[in-house]
């Protein structure tokens, strides 16, 4: 009996300590040592970070470039053709959608601009408050776009830059699973910091958090005067984040 009992307790033993071990394992990594590689997953493909990739195919299929000014021949992509050369391949550009207000972004964004530019260290201290601000009144979401072909950026940029708050108010929305939309507080274009085109919600806008534990899924929608169109989801049951739901 004593024997069986002996047994039982060492096997219990071996379990919790397996359980010790495993937590520690799975312990999160303070973000003040992520690698460029984590931040940048952060950055890229995580609860709070979605790309949309949009592909332009006119451009695709070889056509001789011909000046109408020598030959008279016109197509739709003549004038880009002869200002910029011919591609003949299709072009992506890429958004990338960031609900900037969670602090893993945030978080990110700092730890990058620590490995790449190894700043002074009153420079880190200023940015670690800045990761690890709260944002109690409002939701932000960024954008940020790129593409292999730096041609192709010129009418994003455009749209971009000189979109305003008025043009985009009702044509940009937060949309909760169950239909009800949260439509654009405030819009700023990109600025130097990098960051990204601004769009800011109200956090709170009849006296109570737009987006609950049990909201589900949050769709980030906007579409601009020239016809873009960003439209990415995200999943609330992944955007817990150090036992808080983050966004």
């Amino acid at each position: 009996m004593k024997k069986s009992l002996v047994l039982m307790l060492t096997a219990a033993l071996a379990i919790v300590a397996a359980g010790v071990v495993t937590a520690q394992k799975n312990k999160a990594k303070p973000w003040t040592e992520w690698s460029k590689k984590e931040a940048e997953k952060v950055l890229s493909d995580s609860p709070w970070s979605h790309v949309q990739t949009d592909t332009d195919t006119s451009e695709m299929f070889y056509s001789p470039t011909n000046d109408p000014r020598t030959s008279g021949r016109v197509t739709s992509t003549t004038g880009p053709r002869i200002a910029g050369g011919a591609v003949n391949s299709s072009v992506n550009v890429s958004f990338h959608v960031r609900f900037f207000s969670a602090r893993p972004v945030r978080q990110a964004l700092a730890r990058m601009i620590e490995i790449n530019q190894k700043p002074p260290a009153d420079v880190v201290s200023k940015l670690r408050q800045f990761a690890e601000l709260r944002s109690p009144d409002s939701i932000i979401v960024t954008v940020t776009f790129d593409s292999p072909d730096q041609r192709f950026t010129g009418v994003v940029i455009q749209a971009f830059n000189s979109a305003v708050t008025a043009n985009l108010k009702n044509d940009v929305y937060l949309q909760r699973s169950d239909g009800k939309q949260l439509f654009l507080e405030e819009y700023v274009p990109p600025g130097k910091d990098g960051f990204g085109a601004r769009f800011i919600f109200t956090r709170e806008p009849d006296g109570q958090p737009f987006i609950k534990d049990n909201t589900g899924e949050i769709r980030f929608y906007a579409k601009y005067s020239n016809g873009i169109k960003i439209d990415r989801r995200f999943k609330l049951a992944d955007m817990m984040y150090e036992g808080e739901l983050e966004y």
